[in-house]
């Protein structure tokens, strides 16, 4: 059998195969942990630019991402019991914490420190609001409000304002970079929905996954952007807004912006000596994370808008330069063959960056010898190697913040937002400094004080800062006072970014008569402005809202609006009518999962994840597409319970399958449904019944599978199809086709289906039988409607059938209730069905279990 593999992948990993790790990896002079002193000597930055001690250890250890709140103190989370050892023993338990810092004189020196919340569990969710901060944990979809009620800094009061449940999952692939973004709602990287707060608690919405891992921010249009280290991607997903789904253009980064530049080489990272360069330094995105928008005012203007991200394998810090051109957003890497920020140290472990009140950038370092999680540090893992030949394991316990500033910046006062009034947030909503602007929205928005309406329009109408304009837009609507003459106020803006607020805040309303206005600028002369359009009305499910979207691309010159347009078409899923509500409900629940996770390094289309550095024809995991595998027996419970590990198919994949088996039996059999039914495959549906009995099975086991192990389960297609005769009642000129190992090719009748079509295999000789397999592959319609197996060792003397059903849904698999000796299968379709054939494009036999 030709094993097509199965891998559900988050992180990048390879396996050496190495004769002898004393020589190969000897022991080397250990790395030594800096001093805050010494570290601050390691930046290399262009000139003029400079790092700050902010905080570190021991105000702070294990920091992983901060915010500010109304009046700039700084809320750190830290994760107390991350990776402690090499193996991460002790790791969920709640002895983390967040804890907070200011100044006691209100010039930028955090001399004051408190722990704010103590004894939680890896927490990695933060946001302030006007009198609390939202916290959130790991293995919890949980928000807590927790409040100082005395103001000493120590929270004493914690209230429940979302109640998610649990969730499973490792913890670097659970929710980060909570964001109140610019339309009033929150959103988090990773997580398939948005919150919104009302009446003191969170309401939850639904919105397309974005596939982000650490961290998230949002720009001045209020576009939310994610990065990915799982499939080595860097930032996702940012031609359009999330809401409408996921995006993705040609030619959106410029040549070679996936690979690093690290000033230190050292190979501790799964993928090894093929993603290192001669002198060991890291050669592509491998952890990217903690992004952030940089729009402050006290750094130079060629910073602002930028998007910067933590690479802490690579102990760097990329800058992005965002260019918008004909409607399609393109990134490029400023320093050609270098980064903005370096470091020689190698503890330095950038994981998230803030905006601060003060102008400049808060750069989160977590500084410490071990930056992956566990599940990579495995016995026989490559990277574990590494990390025992530098004794990395022993650095724990630090951690600092860094002030990134340059000599044109000047020392500002802290900021007094939460003592402002309302009518002094008004005004600070044209602030130059994008923190500033966001937490004047936010507070207004919480305060709910009708009051400011007014200054709001006047604001919308005739401040001549477009980015006031945008706020005080957005401000509207977050109070609940937006109309639809504010709304064509904005429609009609010189700028097109308000142009675009104004389409995007026209769905906040329910007044049809904005359609027309809408549609009007589907003819703007900026292309960015007819695409949120188009996005609307498909968002919108306008009346013809395809026949708009096709006009409009039809109509313009723009190539970034006839991309995007046709991306919008051609990315709508309708699951096949025969499924059940129950089963397109699973279905949607499993596309979530796997456009959250799996498709960094499987792909949106299942094929696989092609990136550069690999062979030609490789791809970061095996392709789901086509896979045998995923529809085959329970083997896809099996690898998603215990992980996969080792060469599949006689190839080694950089992508490592880790166990997925604390997420729950409904989380299982949902992607693997979703699997099973997507991408061309026909397997069966599984419910969590199914895995429970599975999981239960298996509880003993602690290791991952390998490709040898699942072919010793179940019944393996049988080898010799090139010796098969294959004979049929309809087309058998074809037949070939169905056994040629292409799912791209079949046979079919040529006719629809009716009763008395058969198909007959012959083998070479007679086998023990246990079942067939008839995939119908891309033909989703095409499985016999009913069928009649019979079996015979001379091909005229036939047995009673050793199977017999009917279907109304996909079925591909028929498994015998005994195994039978043959020489002769026939297989007759008893069924029929209106305009569609019978179709096979991959036919198997089923060989006995071997004992």
């Amino acid at each position: 059998m030709h094993l097509r593999t199965l891998f559900l992948v988050t992180a990048v990993s390879v396996r050496c195969l190495l004769a002898d790790d004393a020589q190969d990896f000897p022991p080397m002079p250990p790395v030594k942990p800096l001093t805050a002193a010494e570290e601050a000597k390691t930046f290399l930055l262009p000139p003029g630019y400079h790092m700050e001690l902010i905080l570190s250890e021991p105000d702070i250890t294990e920091p992983v991402c901060m915010a500010f709140d109304g009046n700039g103190r700084l809320y750190v989370a830290e994760m107390s019991s991350y990776m402690r050892d090499i193996d991460g023993s002790n790791e969920l338990v709640s002895t983390s914490r967040v804890s907070v810092h200011w100044s006691s004189k209100g010039d930028g020196k955090y001399d004051m420190h408190r722990v704010f919340a103590d004894k939680l569990k890896l927490p990695r969710l933060l946001l302030p609001l006007a009198d609390g901060v939202l916290i959130g944990e790991t293995d919890t979809n949980d928000i807590y409000l927790y409040k100082d009620t005395n103001g000493d800094g120590v929270s004493d009061e914690k209230k429940p304002v979302y109640q998610g449940g649990p969730r499973g999952g490792n913890l670097e692939h659970q929710p980060s970079g909570m964001t109140w973004a610019l339309d009033n709602w929150i959103y988090t990287a990773v997580n398939n929905y948005r919150l919104r707060w009302k009446d003191g608690q969170l309401i939850k919405q639904d919105i397309p996954g974005n596939g982000g891992q650490w961290g998230a921010t949002q720009d001045d249009e209020g576009k939310f952007w994610v990065v990915n280290a799982g499939g080595e991607k860097g930032p996702l997903n940012f031609q359009n807004h999330i809401l409408y789904g996921q995006s993705f253009a040609r030619a959106q980064f410029e040549p070679g912006f996936e690979v690093v530049w690290p000033a230190m080489g050292l190979r501790d990272y799964q993928g090894g000596p093929g993603k290192s360069r001669d002198d060991n330094t890291l050669n592509h995105f491998t952890a990217t994370c903690g992004g952030e928008i940089y729009r402050g005012d006290q750094l130079p203007a060629e910073l602002k808008g930028g998007l910067f991200f933590g690479e802490p394998v690579g102990r760097l810090v990329r800058q992005t330069k965002i260019e918008v051109a004909d409607g399609i957003t393109i990134l490029h890497n400023p320093y050609p063959q270098s980064e903005f920020l370096r470091s020689t140290d190698a503890c330095f472990r950038p994981v998230d960056m803030k905006t601060a009140p003060d102008g400049t950038l808060f750069i989160c370092d977590m500084y410490r010898g071990i930056i992956q999680e566990g599940n990579w540090t495995r016995e026989g893992s490559y990277l574990r190697k590494v990390i025992l030949q530098y004794g990395m394991e022993k650095i724990i316990n630090c951690g600092r913040v860094w002030r990134l500033v340059h000599d044109t910046t000047k020392p500002v006062p802290a900021p007094k937002l939460l003592e402002a009034t309302p009518a002094q947030l008004v005004e600070t909503l044209a602030h130059p400094n994008g923190w500033y602007r966001d937490t004047a929205q936010k507070l207004l928005v919480l305060k709910q004080d009708q009051s400011v309406v007014p200054a709001l329009v006047a604001m919308l109408q005739k401040n001549d800062s477009a980015l006031a304009r945008i706020h005080a837009l957005w401000t509207l609507e977050g109070l609940g006072a937006l109309t639809s003459e504010h709304v064509r106020i904005a429609l009609k803006d010189a700028s097109p970014v308000l142009r675009k607020a104004g389409i995007r805040a026209s769905e906040s309303l329910t007044d049809e008569s904005l359609v027309a206005d809408v549609t009007a600028l589907t003819k703007d002369s900026d292309p960015s402005v007819i695409i949120q359009a188009l996005l609307t009305a498909k968002q919108m499910k306008w009346k013809d809202y395809a026949k708009l979207i096709n006009f409009a691309a039809l109509s313009t010159p723009s190539k970034g609006v006839k991309e995007m347009a046709g991306q919008m078409l051609n990315s709508q899923i309708n699951f096949p009518r025969e499924f059940s509500n129950a089963q397109k409900d699973q279905m949607r629940r499993g596309q979530a999962i796997y456009q959250e996770l799996c498709f960094t390094c499987h792909g949106l289309d299942g094929k696989g994840t092609a990136i550069d550095g690999l062979p030609t024809g490789m791809t970061l995991a095996p392709a789901l597409a086509g896979s045998k595998t995923a529809v085959k027996s329970d083997f896809i419970l099996r690898v998603l319970l215990h992980g996969l590990s080792g060469p599949v198919n006689g190839k080694t994949y950089q992508a490592q399958m880790i166990p997925m088996a604390n997420n729950t039996d409904e989380w299982l059999a949902d992607i693997a449904s979703y699997v099973r039914k997507s991408f061309g495959n026909s397997g069966r549906f599984i419910d969590k019944n199914e895995v429970a009995k599975l999981r239960k099975e298996l509880a003993s086991r602690t290791t991952p599978w390998t490709e040898p192990e699942l072919r010793s389960f179940g019944p393996q297609p049988l080898e010799n199809r090139k010796e098969w005769k294959l004979t049929s009642s309809h087309n058998d000129k074809e037949l070939a086709r169905a056994v040629d190992g292409n799912l791209e090719t079949r046979w079919d009748t040529h006719t629809p289906q009716k009763p008395g079509m058969w198909v007959q295999i012959e083998l070479p000789q007679a086998a023990d039988i246990a079942g067939l397999v008839l995939d119908t592959g891309s033909s989703r319609g095409d499985w016999p409607r009913g069928w009649k197996i019979e079996v015979s060792m001379n091909g005229s003397e036939w047995e009673k059938p050793v199977l017999e059903g009917k279907s109304d849904t996909s079925v591909t698999e028929f498994m015998f209730p005994k195994q039978v000796k043959a020489k002769f299968i026939r297989i007759t379709d008893t069924g029929s069905v209106k305009g569609l054939f019978w179709s096979i494009h991959e036919l198997d036999v089923l060989g006995a279990v071997k004992k």
